[in-house]
């Protein structure tokens, strides 16, 4: 019973970001419908069926080893996709009557609820109520915020990474530890969740001049989900520790720390009408920078710094599928909260205008992203 209190209690403290969250996402994926509807497409299909979505969908049906040569030789193989949305798919497919796609979206559905309130939870730990709840409503109004809606593995990389940050902050170690290995079991970037709770970790134990058993059992496990999979991909391909850089080597999708992406925006710079748009990206890169150092000035906790600093590195630094990188940083929910604790101080109208207005425009702008070019 008192499990249960506990858990009501939760809910309604969390309920106005909820909600909120749900209104904005609920507004994003009907734009979608009109507009997909008025250009002739299925806002269904874009959603669960288009994509990374396929290629979760073929590994949820088939396992790994399906692959495509494309015309220049290079090969892209279902290997270079973590394996945990898949698996929940197929779970999902064998418990109901969904497709694969359909599971797959439902999943991402829930994992968003589940992301939004461990964003207001981190939030709300650090800075108060309010501010959750500005938090979790700037993370649903992002201008990628559709990303959210799609069977995708942002939604539930999100939903675990979050958590996990909740529960490392709160010192629930066993449950931070399980968590951050489940994330790196979604997402190549688990390891920023595995290397912000080890901070934590290793921050309780100076502080308190010692590394209890218990916490050095519950975070054991934090990196084992990538660790896990990487040396899985390594075993399958026979090339050992750099296997799994292989596989995305072929995707074009390797870390050169930048040096593509600046000769990317280099060669907007000096071309036009492309101009404005290599403007757009310095303009979004200084940005996130920006972000980040207030999120320091601020004084957010060090683990929160450490994650977002490598998803950060890790999205900025890739060296190919520019278009992806607003996608990529989706999971680094800290860096809103230097937006958040400002916006939380204004008036309920204002801030509800603010928000009101950016949610019309990102589901705009994700409706006419998505009938175009869209993710890859």
């Amino acid at each position: 019973m008192r499990v249960r209190a506990r858990a009501v209690h939760a809910l309604r403290h969390a309920a106005p970001a909820l909600l909120g969250y749900a209104a904005v996402r609920a507004l994003g994926v009907a734009v979608l419908a009109l507009w997909s509807a008025a250009a002739g497409k299925s806002a269904h299909q874009l959603l669960s069926a288009r994509w990374d979505s396929l290629w979760y969908t073929r590994v949820a049906a088939h396992g790994y080893g399906w692959q495509v040569r494309l015309p220049d030789g290079t090969v892209h193989t279902n290997l270079a996709f973590f394996p945990l949305l898949p698996w929940l798919e197929r779970l999902g497919a064998a418990l109901t009557p969904l497709s694969y796609a359909d599971a797959g979206l439902l999943v991402s559905w829930l994992a968003s609820l589940a992301a939004a309130w461990g964003v207001f939870a981190v939030a709300d730990h650090c800075h108060g109520r309010r501010v959750g709840v500005c938090a979790a409503l700037l993370w649903a109004v992002l201008p990628v915020g559709i990303v959210q809606s799609m069977a995708y593995s942002e939604s539930l990389f999100t939903a675990l990474a979050a958590w996990a940050l909740y529960a490392a902050l709160t010192g629930r170690w066993a449950v931070a530890g399980a968590l951050a290995c489940l994330a790196g079991l979604t997402r190549p970037v688990g390891m920023a969740v595995a290397a912000a709770v080890w901070t934590a970790a290793g921050i309780t134990a100076v502080r308190e001049r010692r590394l209890s058993w218990r916490t050095a059992l519950g975070v054991l496990p934090a990196p084992l989900g990538t660790a896990g999979y990487v040396l899985w991909v390594g075993h399958r391909t026979g090339r050992g520790v750099v296997g799994y850089l292989d596989v995305q080597g072929q995707w074009g999708n390797g870390f050169d720390g930048g040096w593509a992406f600046a000769r990317f925006v280099g060669a907007r710079l000096t071309a036009f009408p492309a101009v404005f748009a290599g403007i757009g990206l310095l303009v979004g890169v200084a940005l996130v920078v920006w972000l980040y150092v207030r999120g320091v000035r601020q004084g957010q906790p060090v683990p929160l710094l450490v994650y977002t600093g490598v998803i950060v590195a890790l999205a900025l630094g890739a060296e190919s599928y520019f278009g992806s990188k607003p996608r990529l940083l989706l999971p680094a929910f800290p860096l809103l909260l230097p937006l958040a604790v400002p916006l939380a101080r204004l008036r309920p109208t204002r801030w509800a205008l603010v928000l009101g207005c950016a949610a019309a425009a990102s589901a705009v702008y994700g409706a006419i992203w998505l009938n175009g070019s869209g993710p890859p």
